[in-house]
């Protein structure tokens, strides 16, 4: 799919882009209000979809973050993305969602006020729960009409994740589009079922998701990460000009990972940190007692390196403490991984935004 659109000329004027009713004209933006649900105030909720329909023909990318609501960093990725300059030369169209599941956002919580997830809602239904019925109407709305998506995400409330793409692999056009983000790493991820992810893949529409970051958290350097991973994505479409940054380095692919666990409750003491690399037996961390008494050693049960890390020091038995993502070559990775987190820190904002400290 992505080969074909890159090949399609752009001579050709674009036909107007049809969305929930509104006609939107060839090289004009437009914010369209979608009604997805309302309190029990009866106060109406929409969803603002901001499209941005070029010129000429190409792909139509669904660029959508908050479908848990308390995941943040994507919706200032798409607040940057929205104010770059390169929209103005834009063959194709974006479909750009701050913000999908506006109960969560407001409540500042992952979750709908049924306590359903709404990315393990869909297709959705009509006629379903609170949660089906949102996932239907943003599916039937929006993702229907994309031809690519990008979905935007951060780990949970106390989990960190390092910068990484998933992606079902064994769909080229998806596998291109991960390789082009730019990050160094990507997990090969199995499509959970009631995803995004796994509804857009069975209809044909390739899709990555971008995890980066804590909930309920800005991040500078994940937010920069992730703005020109999706400015990479539209290059790799061409949906915008010749690149003025150099290509992004060829990612390194985990085809499995790990979770480490805690082996009791108490106080947890990492010692090792986010985007590290870790030795199969090496010490990664400590529970300890309030209270006293000896520590509980955690050791790694692989090598590879650290992608996600609880950032709460009290936890539960079975608490989860370290996701470990296993690669060929970890050594690579771990130099990879310092070059990207350089650039990102030292280099330019996009679209000259002051820095989130």
């Amino acid at each position: 799919m992505a080969n074909s659109k890159r090949n399609s000329g752009h001579n050709e004027k674009a036909a107007p882009f049809r969305i929930n009713g509104t006609v939107v004209q060839p090289g004009t933006r437009v914010k369209v209000e979608l009604p997805l649900a309302q309190l029990y105030t009866q106060t109406p909720l929409n969803v603002p979809i901001h499209v941005i329909h070029g010129r000429h023909p190409g792909p139509v990318l669904m660029v959508s973050a908050a479908i848990h609501g308390d995941e943040l960093n994507g919706v200032e990725i798409i607040r940057r993305l929205l104010r770059h300059s390169s929209l103005k030369r834009l063959n194709g169209t974006l479909l750009a969602v701050p913000v999908v599941n506006v109960f969560g956002f407001i409540h500042k919580t992952r979750y709908l006020p049924d306590r359903r997830d709404l990315n393990r809602c869909f297709p959705g239904s009509e006629t379903g729960s609170l949660g089906a019925r949102m996932a239907w109407q943003f599916k039937t709305q929006v993702l229907d009409r994309a031809t690519h998506a990008v979905d935007l995400h951060t780990g949970a409330i106390h989990r960190a994740n390092l910068p990484q793409i998933r992606a079902d692999l064994s769909n080229p056009a998806t596998a291109e589009m991960a390789n082009a983000f730019g990050v160094p790493v990507v997990i090969n991820s199995v499509l959970g079922e009631g995803t995004l992810r796994e509804v857009a893949e069975a209809q044909g529409i390739p899709v990555i998701t971008y995890e980066a970051g804590e909930a309920l958290r800005f991040e500078e350097a994940c937010i920069r990460a992730g703005v020109k991973g999706v400015l990479n994505i539209m290059h790799h479409l061409n949906m915008t000009g010749p690149r003025k940054t150099r290509s992004p380095l060829e990612p390194h692919i985990a085809r499995s990972s790990s979770w480490v666990r805690a082996e009791r409750d108490g106080v947890f003491l990492p010692t090792v940190a986010l985007g590290a690399r870790v030795r199969r037996g090496q010490l990664i961390g400590r529970i300890s007692s309030p209270f006293g008494g000896e520590d509980v050693a955690i050791e790694s049960p692989c090598a590879g390196i650290l992608v996600g890390r609880n950032n709460l020091p009290l936890v539960n038995e079975g608490e989860a403490l370290y996701h470990i993502a296993r690669f060929e070559e970890v050594g690579e990775v771990e130099q990879n991984l310092e070059v990207f987190t350089s650039d990102i820190e030292r280099g330019p904002s996009t679209a000259g935004e002051p820095p989130i400290v």
